[in-house]
């Protein structure tokens, strides 16, 4: 894994498929072999834009989809993106517990090291779900060697708004981790998702680029994330229950080209084990 080396927003995709959704029985593990994939497609548009934008990112990868697609996931490599775990079965970390949570992990890591990841110490949860009610999936982590989680949403729905907003560091019993959260903004009196999903298709460009460019000046790094299927021109349409439906399709219309703006701008966007945080020399 890449040391943080200094002052630099991240970028990040977690690398997975569109019926990837938490908590929808139709489209649970057992119906992922018989759907339709749009992996390739969408990711390959993906690296396409960060090439031409100059950027090397992290791969979040969801490890059902490194053991199917290993070609896949070399061509991330090959490009020179860093690669981390997003679990195995894109599963929520409070759902499992500690023993089944364990087992997925490791799972992902042996997927990815056959896909021919050499290192994987960076991890971030399905949806967020490394929260209050799952601290201990930190401890997890550091006893299996990962030295980065980017699992912490400083958002009420997901996470918890009293989370801190910028990296960090987090005590486990068996030793430290880097807790590098993703970009939120207040907004309407609320904490908002600025850095990633339905927040960041609603914001314009310009105003994700002046956070961001605020939070630099304040000595603070930001990370941003994307899922390959928000660049799919026309990505297959389920039925969802209205919260995640929104959170799915919200102003997906035209999202690659609002990210196209953000990626072309010129603010520096690296992998996120390049991020510094406070302390690293404890």
């Amino acid at each position: 894994m890449t040391e943080a080396v200094g002052l630099r927003n991240a970028f990040t995709v977690d690398l997975e498929e569109w019926f990837h959704i938490c908590g929808v029985p139709s489209l649970g593990p057992e119906e992922w072999p018989r759907l339709p994939s749009r992996l390739e497609p969408t990711t390959h548009r993906m690296l396409d834009l960060l090439a031409s934008a100059g950027i090397t990112a992290t791969f979040f990868v969801v490890g059902w989809l490194a053991d199917r697609y290993p070609d896949l996931i070399q061509d991330v490599v090959s490009a020179g993106h860093e690669v981390g775990s997003h679990s195995y079965h894109h599963q929520r970390v409070y759902e499992l517990g500690p023993v089944r949570f364990r087992e997925d992990l490791r799972a992902s890591v042996t997927a990815l090291k056959s896909a021919g990841v050499d290192d994987v110490r960076l991890f971030r949860a399905a949806e967020w779900s490394l929260n209050n009610s799952s601290l201990w999936a930190l401890d997890v982590l550091a006893a299996e060697g990962f030295t980065l989680d980017a699992s912490m949403a400083p958002l009420r729905i997901v996470g918890d708004a009293a989370f801190p907003r910028h990296p960090h560091w987090r005590r486990t019993p068996t030793g430290l981790i880097r807790e590098v959260p993703p970009l939120v903004g207040d907004r309407f009196g609320q904490v908002m998702p600025l850095g990633w999903g339905w927040g960041l298709r609603m914001s314009s460009p310009l105003r994700v680029l002046r956070v961001i460019e605020a939070e630099n000046r304040a000595g603070r790094p930001t990370v941003l994330t994307i899922h390959p299927w928000e660049l799919d021109p026309d990505p297959p349409r389920v039925r969802l229950p209205a919260r995640l439906h929104f959170a799915h399709y919200f102003r997906i219309d035209g999202f690659p080209e609002r990210l196209r703006q953000i990626l072309m701008s010129g603010v520096p966007f690296g992998p996120i084990g390049q991020v510094a945080v406070p302390g690293d020399a404890m």
